[in-house]
């Protein structure tokens, strides 16, 4: 990024000579930016030539362009290198380190003064986890000497390169050499989690706030106990096979690896054998020089007295260093002596170690006490070396043993393994949950690629995830495990005890996860051949159901289960299949039910009782749930049809065939409940609508004739149509009687209304037909055309006679009536009455020409029957006979009498 850099910014100077030649050249040659110098740097020329294009050449003007070049790179640079940079260069600025390994965030200190700082970081090429130390030599300028300076850089520079050149497993492990740039050293090791010194309280170079894993940590016992125990295999490692002295063993020089393991480091100040292998070793004393800062010089709160006592050191030196850290890890103080470095202080501890007592150490477990007071012997040869410290009664713990063990196991073959394992489960209860994920998980996971070792170590690792959280699970143990669901043998038992822990790993398990890794398993379980395996995941495949998503379920798992439930040959896996079932139900919705499961039970193809209670318990389910309840049209048309023939089964034992005569009677009464209720409901509506219509049309009498025969005439009723009746299909044949009944009146009507004047039972002849034609056309013609009105002459109503004065008596009644002109009913004749009178002669009725002659008036049927009138009058006046009105039902009227009419006139 920094050439990169430095080129661009090499183009816009070339930018800017071509563009202000007259511009001077700087009066010093100036370095090249680095990396944290670059925004500076851009600013610092955009402000220089901004002044110089105001100043003595303000005639020659910077172009837009080359502003905006260099507020965009002013820009990109802050952005850039401000973010990228101060997370990887700020960190080590042109470091090679960088090239191999991505620094992410800083975790810890370490070393003398805790001046390394601890990064984590990942190796680019393998993408291995890592730690990265740094030493940033800014650090230095707190130290006005230079000569302090080349100490402390020198010093922590020889550390490295011992530790790097040092392979133990209870030594910090280098996975690339120390690195050197202008600005910092950096060099990587194994993952690291914190010093021993960041654990005990000390925070000195660490970031703010702590990270998480190091809030409220405390170490457990057992940790205490067997990090003890590896310092002092380390020591025996240096002292007996490297012939080396480490000379400042203290909590920050020893490191805790993210599995938990102490691990020794900061051989700033170690001090090699002088002599041959064959001789006795020796190594050279080097005085304290108290004008050097302590960073440059042994932690005098754990130097050995002998570098004031007798100026001289062997390997019990660092032994007394190792007793004064065991008295710190359990008394929770900073030293047993707080020297504060001060020589003096150093001088007069010293001398008073004579009178340490077992009372000042009584904050010591009682199986190490006595050992711990001859570590802290001001003689050197009384204190007891490391391989002696090893067999001490205290480590003889049965968890301290197993840790171990599992530090030793690479050594074992696979017939040891698998004994260790076998009781291992129970040692697991007794540890630490912190232990078992960071220190036990790690060495197990190990086993992982000898698959003939899975199966003992799979289930220690299962029995640790139980007690872990979903965070946990899925950074330490979830990754390990997804090679060993994909791993073929040996697959019965990893399977088993995957499948025995299914509940687990969905729970825990992110569902993209679950999806790829997981369900794959159960899927690739029920297409296995051993009975016992597919037995057990159609037992456990219920308890997870609710883990499982909608589309898994209805295209990956249920799919599996009804192949395996028709084709299966065991009768228990076939029945296991339906049991599934059954327990699926509850995690399936009405339509996946519809539509998967029932279809499937017609197809099973055996028939023996146990299958025959499989069915029967799914329908049973499926019936009583609340959710899938089954409709009535399902029920009668596709369950029952297949439950009634396994009625008569000969296999089934009476219970059996008592619960599956329940069922079907069970469903017979739902189908009759919904039906009933559906027609009830339906008779209601019609009734509703039939109501409605009676209250606008007249009801029928229940005396009316039925096909011209009154009801009581048509006999009893019979058994035949009894029992018609019971089914429902008289109705039919009441509906046919009402339409013919209907039929009967509607054709009497008709000809009542059509003619008046002939019986309602005779027919209308040929004759009646043309004069009822006639008559209306008669009439029609009356109602159109007006009559004309004239005068009569006095000569004409001399020969007219008497007047009629009944006829003119009702005109004028109809006229007050509202009838102008009253027309003739049918069946009056046209002609006018005759009279025959004594005085005029038989004088001949006057013709009636339309439009000439005046109309005849009307003749109406009078009310009263005539009487003789009283006077001389000798003539009587008769009157033709008058039909009947249509649709008059009163009875016929008699003609008026001459007595009559004087009653009425009078």
């Amino acid at each position: 990024m920094k050439a990169a850099l430095e080129k661009q910014l090499k183009r816009i100077g070339e930018t800017f000579k071509k563009e202000v030649p007259e511009a001077p050249p700087p009066a010093e040659e100036v370095p090249p930016p680095s990396a944290q110098s670059i925004p500076a740097l851009a600013n610092a020329k955009a402000i220089s030539y901004k002044q110089y294009g105001s100043g003595a050449h303000s005639d020659m003007s910077i172009s837009d362009t080359t502003m905006e070049v260099l507020s965009k790179l002013r820009d990109t640079v802050s952005r850039g290198v401000t973010s990228a940079v101060s997370q990887v260069s700020s960190v080590l600025p042109g470091n090679p380190v960088t090239r191999e390994y991505e620094v992410t965030r800083h975790i810890a200190s370490a070393g003398p003064g805790l001046m390394w700082k601890v990064y984590e970081g990942v190796k680019k090429s393998t993408k291995q986890a890592a730690s990265v130390f740094v030493f940033e030599k800014k650090q230095l300028e707190r130290f006005p000497n230079r000569r302090d300076r080349e100490i402390i850089l020198e010093t922590l520079k020889k550390g490295v390169h011992q530790l790097t050149r040092l392979r133990h497993p209870n030594i910090l492990v280098v996975q690339h050499p120390l690195e050197e740039s202008r600005d910092s050293i950096a060099f990587a090791t194994e993952p690291v989690l914190a010093s021993l010194a960041n654990v005990l309280g000390s925070h000195e170079n660490m970031p703010s706030p702590l990270p998480p894993t190091l809030c409220n940590y405390s170490l457990f016992e057992v940790e205490i106990k067997y990090g003890i125990l590896q310092l002092c295999e380390g020591l025996a490692f240096l002292h007996g096979d490297v012939k080396m002295l480490h000379r400042n063993i203290c909590p920050e020089s020893i490191l805790i690896n993210s599995s938990g393991a102490w691990k020794i480091a900061g051989f700033d100040f170690c001090t090699p054998n002088q002599n041959t292998e064959t001789s006795q070793p020796f190594w050279p004393f080097q005085e304290y020089d108290a004008g050097l800062p302590g960073e440059a010089q042994p932690n005098l709160d754990f130097l050995a007295p002998e570098y004031v006592l007798t100026q001289h050191v062997d390997t019990g030196s660092d032994l007394f260093s190792l007793g004064s850290l065991i008295f710190i890890l359990f008394s929770h103080k900073k030293s047993l002596f707080q020297n504060n470095g001060s020589w003096e202080s150093f001088r007069r501890h010293a001398y008073e170690l004579d009178s340490l007592s077992l009372r000042d150490l009584e904050c010591i477990p009682s199986d190490l006490r006595e050992q711990v007071k001859m570590l802290l012997n001001p003689t050197s040869h009384l204190r007891p070396d490391a391989h002696q410290l090893i067999k001490v009664s205290y480590f003889e713990d049965v968890l301290v043993k197993t840790l171990s063990y599992l530090d030793a196991l690479y050594q074992w073959d696979n017939l040891q393994k698998s004994q260790f394992y076998k009781g291992l489960p129970q040692i697991l209860n007794n540890l630490p949950h912190r232990v078992n994920l960071h220190r036990v998980v790690p060495c197990l996971v190990k086993e992982f690629v000898n698959p003939p070792m899975i199966p003992f170590v799979l289930g220690s690792v299962l029995m640790v995830a139980e007690n872990a959280n979903k965070e946990e699970f899925v950074q330490y143990i979830l990754p390990h495990l997804k090679p060993v669901m994909k791993i073929k043998e040996p697959i019965q038992v990893i399977l088993l005890l995957l499948l025995q822990r299914m509940e687990l790993l969905l729970s825990k398990t992110p569902p993209s996860d679950v999806k790829s890794d997981v369900l794959p398993l159960v899927y690739h379980s029920l297409e296995c051949d051993s009975p016992q395996i597919l037995d057990l995941s159609l037992a456990i495949i219920p308890t997870f159901a609710s883990l499982v998503d909608y589309p898994s379920m209805k295209n990956a798992l249920l799919p599996r289960i009804k192949k395996l439930c028709i084709n299966a040959s065991l009768l228990s896996v076939r029945v296991n299949c339906l049991v599934c079932l059954g327990k699926l139900l509850d995690h399936l919705d009405k339509w996946l039910v519809l539509d998967d499961v029932l279809p499937l039970l017609p197809q099973i193809p055996s028939r023996e009782p146990a299958v025959i209670m499989g069915i029967v318990g799914i329908y049973k389910l499926t019936v009583e749930h609340k959710k899938l309840g089954i409709t009535k049209e399902i029920l009668a048309t596709k369950v029952l049809p297949f439950l009634l023939p396994l009625c008569i089964e000969n296999g089934l034992t009476l219970n059996q065939f008592n619960a599956l005569m329940t069922l079907v009677k069970d469903m017979f009464v739902r189908i009759e409940t919904d039906q009933r209720a559906k027609i009830e409901q339906l008779q209601t509506i019609k009734d509703e609508q039939k109501n409605a219509l009676e209250t606008t049309l007249s009801a029928p009498k229940k005396d009316e004739l039925i096909g011209g025969l009154p009801r009581e005439n048509l006999g009893s009723t019979s058994a035949t149509e009894a029992l018609y009746q019971s089914l429902g299909l008289a109705s039919f044949q009441d509906s046919t009687v009402a339409k013919a009944a209907e039929m009967g009146s509607a054709s009497k009507t008709s000809s009542v209304s059509a003619s008046p004047g002939i019986p309602p039972s005779a027919g209308l002849s040929l004759a009646d037909k043309q004069r009822l034609a006639k008559e209306k056309e008669q009439q029609r013609r009356l109602e159109m055309e007006k009559p004309l009105q004239p005068k009569p002459s006095p000569i004409a109503n001399r020969m007219e006679g008497p007047k009629d004065l009944t006829s003119q008596l009702i005109h004028s009644n109809l006229v007050m009536m509202g009838h102008k002109q009253p027309l003739a009913p049918a069946g009056f004749s046209s002609a006018p009455f005759r009279s025959s009178s004594t005085l005029g002669g038989n004088a001949p009725p006057p013709t009636w020409v339309p439009g000439i002659t005046p109309a005849p008036q009307p003749q109406v049927m009078p009310f009263y029957s005539p009487r003789p009138s009283p006077g001389p009058v000798t003539h009587q006046i008769q009157f033709p006979p008058m039909a009947p009105l249509a649709n008059s039902t009163s009875p016929p009227q008699t003609a008026l009498s001459s007595f009559d009419i004087d009653d009425l006139l009078s």
